[in-house]
């Protein structure tokens, strides 16, 4: 799941990479509309396991953050209003979640996308960030 997940830069929300083509990524939005379309060779595209946010020791996958915002909020999309919410708000959402975060260098706009984000995938149904320990073993 998480090697298909997508962020393309000046589109909004998520997408599912879908297929591949020549130059081109068939994608589909992670929303009720699943709209598909094509993201050619001039989008900046993102996959979101390759996205780390910076920590006090080494920096973490966005897979183990989500991961860790899951267990904080039950499975359930986060009550913090990423659009309404104040920085010290956030501040204290990101401490509950990830004590050790870097506040040097992750903006309360970095907090704002990980909160939408995650409630993105939530609503979408994508909610298996990180693989069970048997899996890894594998």
């Amino acid at each position: 799941m998480k090697d298909t997940i997508l962020a393309i830069a000046g589109r909004p929300g998520l997408y599912r990479l879908i297929s591949q083509g020549r130059g081109m990524l068939i994608v589909e939005s992670i929303d009720a509309q699943k709209k598909r379309m094509p993201a050619g060779a001039r989008d900046r595209v993102t996959a979101l396991n390759e996205v780390s946010m910076y920590t006090e020791g080494e920096d973490r996958p966005l897979m183990e953050i989500f991961d860790a915002i899951k267990q904080h909020e039950g499975g359930k999309a986060t009550g913090v209003n990423y659009k309404e919410a104040t920085n010290e708000e956030l501040a204290d959402f990101m401490a509950a979640v990830v004590p050790d975060y870097d506040r040097d260098r992750v903006h309360f706009s970095d907090i704002r996308k990980l909160i939408q984000w995650y409630n993105i995938l939530v609503a979408g149904g994508c909610t298996d960030f990180v693989e069970a320990e048997e899996e890894k073993a594998e």
